[in-house]
């Protein structure tokens, strides 16, 4: 028997669901390498589990490595895509978000097993777009939040590395400002102190270091 397996050419391939089913896999496996594998490619190249047991070991192996490497690449933050004949567009700006999209935010951007939600709060359609302009809707809570299982994964690694970057700014320059209003004086106990707890940044964004770090799995996997 032949088997046909759709392997991902690029990151844009793959979608944000498969992604999240992967991660739960990861987690449970115990560090069983082969069985990644196979669940590897059950997910990624949409097979029966059962049917990658005909694979050769080799060409298992070498397609988790190319998956592998896939998920690797730098992204960087995409601000509009279509999904379903519709726009979407990156929060415009993020001094301007309410409440309740603050919460939520807080609560979703986290954890994978919520990330299509967190995507759903940053990434809404657009209304009206004039170049590179434009104006999403309101917002309204995560109920149609499943829609985001099918972004590409580079849109919300894209999102996560930016609001890593934008975290560990803000972190340099609320330590700069510690230090100017405290004086040079500060131990090395206490700066820790102060980088742990993030002088008051949002700890959802603390925890993207971890999740990142998480995408760095298959270097732990390769054969």
């Amino acid at each position: 028997m032949k088997l046909h397996l759709q392997i991902p050419d690029t990151i844009e391939d793959i979608t944000l669901k498969q992604y999240m089913e992967f991660e739960k896999v990861n987690i449970e496996s115990n560090q069983d390498s082969t069985f990644l594998m196979q669940k590897t490619v059950e997910i990624f190249c949409k097979v029966d589990l059962e049917l990658t047991l005909q694979i050769k070991f080799n060409d298992l192996r070498d397609i988790t490595n190319h998956i592998y490497s896939l998920l690797e690449q730098d992204t960087d933050l995409v601000s509009v895509f279509k999904l379903d004949d519709r726009e979407y567009g990156f929060i415009p700006k993020l001094d301007d978000i309410t409440l309740g999209e603050y919460i939520d935010l807080d609560t979703y951007l986290g954890s994978w097993k919520n990330m299509h939600k967190a995507m759903s709060i940053l990434y809404r359609p657009i209304e009206y777009r004039k170049g590179d302009r434009y104006i999403i809707e309101d917002y309204n809570g995560t109920d149609n939040a499943d829609k985001m299982l099918d972004v590409p994964l580079n849109i919300p690694l894209g999102a996560m590395v930016f609001f890593w970057n934008l975290r560990s700014e803000l972190l340099s320059l609320s330590l700069n400002y510690t230090r100017k209003e405290l004086g040079e004086n500060l131990t090395s106990e206490q700066l820790q102190t102060l980088e742990v707890n993030g002088v008051g940044i949002n700890q959802s964004l603390h925890s993207l270091t971890e999740i990142l770090n998480d995408l760095k799995i298959s270097q732990n996997f390769r054969l």
